[in-house]
């Protein structure tokens, strides 16, 4: 693709930044209004979650196409598209009438937002000089990193004090916005007509491949796994897709997914840090405020305000880990990055009833020291060697990793907390009979104090069998969050020693082709 000379690269850096945050905030922002939704428009709240996974799946799907539409249409043109589209489907979100449109908005919204994610980062790649895209990718991380955290704070408020639509009305002026300054700021450039036809096959069947591995990951804990016959089909689909895609892929001179890309040491191990990463990230964000939520009484905003400290702190260790990866290793600070969020992890692992806002605020500032330090030289890393003509779809696939490791995070930690409450609540609960003498004895006493307070005999002894049950319930949920918080734990600490597959590369030096 013939390119424009490049403008003021802090300029570009600012302006996808803009847009990628308002992309990737949405990744987050409605898990927190989904009951709202669900009381607004008379659903259930299984139907209601439909609006976040139509979301992840529309917007995987397009991943692996923007490469080819960036190439057809040229950079500048496809990303003010997808901006567009983005844009109006967000408002079409606002005003949807019932739940049926408001799921095909959201499937609109996941196309324009997900074509617009690689390119802008691609876009970005080629702004700046191998030497200084590590600071580039700083502000950059900001939004990606950031916006997951600022999500679930930004929706509480929102849905609190407004309503629900205005979690997506948000995106209408500042989509606006963002469509005046990519014009104004990011050089047009010529699009290459791509002698070689589209691959259709390919990309149905990758689409086919991570849409039904998105369905089944993000629906599989409320369907019951595979005691479900849906789950069942969709799993079985994706593994279908999956080994036909290969091969296909394989076997095609200019494919949809270049899979020997991920077969490249250099990539290959980004691709998987970046699963992690993802997984880490997206899990965090969705399990700390719903813990705080469901067992600490927190409010929606006041859950989400736990988490904005460590934004705060993110976004600072963006600028330092920005300077830092032009003289320092790429691996060694991965490897310390995922230390210090195990470690965090690991912090979460000593949870009890009584901890104060500040105790879970400073595991999240512990987070958002570590993440940066992953973030940005894993991104950069991924575009080391790559040649001129794979950055595009080297942007895709890292992002198409992020995406699907923040979906199997959750789902991982999903599982995890489920399994988990079931076996702490079967040994608990083993003390809990009406032979146990101590067992006897806490019920007579907790009887005598609800009499001390006014309650019947009879209604006293019913509501210290009640706040038996109380406590058991909530102990057992705090055992099983602190089993997931210790699987996190893990996925950290085993990204550190995946850092040291990648190349050593002197840092401010151009990188050497891939191959």
């Amino acid at each position: 693709m013939s390119r424009a000379p490049p403008a003021n690269p802090w300029a570009i850096a600012v302006v996808v930044s803009v847009a990628t945050f308002m992309e990737v905030l949405d990744t987050t922002i409605a898990n927190v209004a989904l009951p709202y939704i669900a009381g607004g428009m008379a659903v259930s709240a299984d139907e209601a979650t439909w609006v976040v996974t139509t979301y992840l799946v529309s917007n995987a799907v397009i991943l692996t196409a923007s490469s080819w539409f960036a190439r057809r249409l040229g950079r500048k043109r496809f990303f003010l598209i997808c901006l567009a589209l983005f844009t109006t489907s967000s408002i079409l979100c606002g005003f949807a009438w019932d739940l049926r449109s408001l799921l095909l908005f959201r499937i609109l919204q996941g196309l324009g937002g997900g074509g617009m994610v690689p390119v802008s980062q691609s876009i970005l790649a080629d702004a700046f000089p191998p030497e200084k895209r590590g600071q580039g990718f700083a502000l950059f991380g900001v939004a990606v990193v950031v916006a997951p955290v600022v999500g679930p704070t930004l929706g509480g408020w929102l849905s609190d004090n407004f309503s629900w639509h205005w979690c997506f009305l948000i995106n209408g002026p500042i989509g606006l916005l963002s469509i005046g300054l990519v014009e104004a700021f990011i050089p047009g450039d010529h699009p290459d007509r791509p002698r070689e036809p589209f691959d259709l096959i390919g990309f149905a069947l990758v689409s086919i491949f991570l849409g039904t591995l998105e369905v089944t990951l993000d629906r599989g804990q409320i369907e019951d796994w595979f005691n479900s016959t849906f789950i069942v089909t969709t799993a079985s689909i994706c593994g279908l897709a999956f080994l036909l895609m290969i091969p296909w892929e394989l076997a095609r001179a200019h494919p949809v997914v270049d899979i020997r890309l991920i077969a490249t040491r250099q990539f290959g191990s980004c691709f998987v840090v970046m699963l992690a990463t993802g997984a880490i990230l997206i899990a965090t964000t969705q399990m700390l405020p719903q813990m705080l939520q469901l067992n600490f009484g927190y409010t929606a905003m006041l859950a989400g305000l736990v988490l904005s400290p460590g934004g705060l702190v993110t976004m600072a260790m963006m600028l330092v880990v920005g300077r830092l990866s032009t003289f320092v290793q790429p691996r060694y600070l991965i490897a310390t990055g995922a230390a210090i969020v195990s470690l965090a992890m690991w912090g979460l692992t000593s949870l009890s009833g009584d901890l104060d806002f500040w105790f879970f605020a400073r595991s999240r500032i512990y987070i958002g020291v570590g993440l940066p330090l992953i973030f940005i030289p894993i991104t950069a890393a991924s575009y080391d060697g790559a040649p001129p003509d794979k950055t595009d779809q080297a942007s895709a696939l890292i992002n198409v990793a992020r995406n699907v490791g923040g979906s199997m995070g959750v789902s991982l930690a999903q599982n995890v907390l489920a399994w988990r409450e079931q076996f702490h609540e079967s040994r608990l609960s083993e003390h809990i009979v009406a032979s146990d003498v101590q067992y006897q004895a806490a019920i007579r006493r907790l009887a005598d104090a609800f009499i001390a307070l006014g309650s019947a005999p009879a209604e006293a002894q019913r509501q210290a069998f009640g706040w038996v049950a109380r406590q058991l319930a909530a102990q057992t949920a705090l055992l099983a969050y602190i089993d997931v918080f210790f699987v996190l734990a893990l996925v950290a600490a085993a990204v550190a020693p995946l850092a040291f597959i990648l190349r050593r590369s002197r840092p401010g030096a151009a990188p050497a082709v891939m191959h």
